[in-house]
């Protein structure tokens, strides 16, 4: 191996979220996780919702604007359906009875 050309291969202390630390080796002396597999649901067999900087609020929120923002356009949607039906009655019935004056004059 060249001289000078590796990182050096040190004792790495790895701490996770949930408290759990231990030691290994890398080119880092400290690692900071989020889940290790003391805590990751595929090794303990619970389901754990692992939040990290609130991003189940944040996707709470945006799926929840998202909802109103869809039913806001579905209620302008049926509003304006109404409206056409409404003023096609209406020309239907102008139609109808502007037809109906001029057959009685025949």
């Amino acid at each position: 191996m060249k001289k000078g050309l590796h990182p050096e291969y040190v004792k790495c202390e790895v701490t996770c979220a949930c408290g759990n630390s231990f030691v290994t080796r890398s080119t880092v002396p400290r690692l900071r996780l989020d889940i290790c597999s003391a805590c990751h649901p595929f090794y303990t067999g619970k389901q754990k919702l692992v939040d990290t900087a609130g991003r189940v609020e944040q996707f709470m929120r945006k799926y929840e604007k998202s909802r109103k923002l869809q039913e806001k356009a579905v209620q302008r949607a049926n509003e304006k359906k109404a409206a056409k039906a409404g003023s096609a009655t209406a020309v239907k019935a102008n139609k109808e009875a502007g037809s109906g004056g001029e057959s009685a004059k025949d």
